[in-house]
């Protein structure tokens, strides 16, 4: 890694350590955790990919059964998107929270709770009787997705060894979601057309309920629980509070927007933009004061300068809003445009859950040995073309013209820099906070989703046919993945090896 980044690793964990070192020591947190043997990590790795798999399984099934849901549900045209777009606002909101409660309260409880409570919301979904229900529900599913991420990060963070075990733990955690997502694509159009939509979230529950029995037994148990006392003095509840607020409420205005841009001039919808301000500007303001008088903070200040750490989070903030929209809008696009079945549709997006898989994996065994600045930028500029294809897309084309490739291309540049981003964040937070780590990098995915469908949405609507809303949106994410290109060549120009065995 480059010296840049140790530079600000050493930063933070000075901060932390000049303010816990002599409670650590009491609650013996310097000692070194037993790492897992390769049985161990093939198992745990399983466990954890295979929750967050099912819980963006379900995101998968809502995209591509939103027609026939929204039918059945009586969701009215304004409420389409907030099936999705509830989900993650409350994920990228609970993160922080949820990353800080793990470092101290100990990751395998915390992945535990969110493990139930997974299955108990796919249920809920499954039973949903109104279109209200079915958005309160979803709601709460995002809340279980910010208790399940980090604390899976942390486990294989801090249980893992480095090198080429943890990288491809890094990767199987970056392809659960668009791996989920996509399968949840493809089985959820064979759901909708089959046996209905509500059993799709019935198995996403029993098998989330089968991972969480599995964990009680399979997850290591990194250290002793957390007392209150810890809760209370160990974790920067202020800034989560304050930054959590400002990121919900910011994210809550951009979607009522989605619904009609003239809410924009409702006082509510302004007041709650300008809190949303205050409440992110006070917290770089309490992050700075909290360093100056050697306390927790949440997120340091001084970590923004790092170049890398700041263009990853921004890249992956762009094209986790691109890849995730461009999948939704496909998908649209090919039942409302081209006149296909929810299964049609799906089948048309599984080249790109191949893609996916095929890219993770690949990343998480040569990621050590890969030129990060080349490989981020070309696979981020192959990305770029998948929406520019949809772009000029002919309804009356063929899919093999170019939709096809367009799939092929669209997974690759958020498949490869998730695991790559990953191994840049475990190596920037201290080993006792890689949780709060690990939400600071999904919080930014999530947050970029949660962005990305309100902005598309406003785009769409205001198109005067069906037809150039599509366009127009797939033009945006063009420039967003342009945008990429751009921040990958200005941030990561100075990184050197990652994902490499260390003494």
């Amino acid at each position: 890694m480059s010296t840049e980044l140790q530079t600000i690793q050493a930063v933070h964990e000075a901060v932390h350590e000049a303010v816990h070192d002599a409670e650590s020591r009491q609650n013996n947190q310097t000692e070194e955790p037993a790492k897992l043997s390769p049985p161990q990590t093939v198992l745990v790795v399983i466990q954890l990919l295979g929750l967050s798999l099912f819980s963006s399984f379900c995101n998968g099934v809502i995209v591509v059964g939103l027609p026939t849901i929204a039918a059945s549900l009586d969701i009215p045209d304004r409420l389409l998107l907030w099936p999705t777009s509830a989900f993650y606002l409350t994920a990228g909101s609970c993160l922080l929270i949820a990353g800080s409660v793990a470092d101290v309260v100990g990751a395998k409880p915390v992945n535990l709770g969110g493990a139930f409570l997974s299955a108990v919301c796919a249920v809920a979904c499954g039973l949903a009787r109104t279109g209200g229900e079915i958005i309160a529900f979803r709601a709460l599913q995002g809340v279980t997705n910010a208790i399940i991420v980090p604390s899976s990060i942390a486990i294989i963070s801090t249980q893992v060894p480095q090198g080429p075990r943890r990288n491809l733990g890094f990767a199987c955690l970056g392809l659960a979601g668009p791996l989920g997502f996509s399968l949840g694509l493809v089985l959820g159009g064979v759901f909708v057309d089959g046996v209905g939509w509500r059993a799709a979230f019935y198995l996403a529950g029993a098998i989330s309920f089968a991972l969480f029995l599995v964990g009680i037994w399979a997850l290591p148990d990194a250290r002793p629980c957390g007392s209150g006392e810890r809760l209370l003095k160990e974790i920067d509840w202020t800034g989560a509070i304050l930054l959590s607020a400002g990121l919900a409420i910011l994210s809550y205005v951009l979607s009522a927007l989605s619904g009609n841009t003239n809410n924009i001039h409702q006082p509510s919808n302004i007041a709650l933009l300008a809190t949303s301000v205050v409440c992110i500007a006070a917290f770089v303001w309490w992050m700075q004061h909290q360093v100056e008088h050697q306390r927790p903070a949440l997120i340091p200040n001084a970590l923004w300068r790092s170049s890398v750490f700041t263009s990853s989070c921004i890249m992956v903030f762009l094209t986790t809003a691109g890849t995730n929209c461009m999948e939704l809008y496909s998908s649209l696009y090919f039942q409302n445009i081209q006149n296909s079945s929810a299964l049609g549709a799906s089948l048309r997006i599984l080249p790109s859950l191949i893609a996916g898989a095929l890219t993770n994996v690949s990343t998480g065994v040569f990621v050590n040995r890969m030129p990060v600045l080349w490989v981020v930028l070309g696979s981020s500029a192959a990305s770029a073309a998948a929406p520019l294809l949809m772009a000029v897309i002919h309804p009356d084309w063929p899919y093999w013209y170019d939709a096809f490739f367009a799939q092929l291309l669209a997974p690759l540049s958020c498949d490869i820099l998730f695991t790559v981003g990953l191994l840049v964040i475990s190596d920037v937070f201290p080993a006792h906070t890689q949780a709060l780590g690990g939400a600071v990098f999904n919080t930014c995915a999530q947050l970029g989703t949660a962005i990305g469908l309100s902005i598309t949405s406003v785009i769409t609507d205001a198109a005067a046919e069906p037809v150039s809303g599509y366009r127009a949106v797939f033009w945006t994410m063009t420039a967003w993945m342009g945008l990429v290109c751009l921040v990958c060549l200005l941030g990561l120009r100075r990184v050197g090896e990652i994902g490499v065995k260390r003494d």
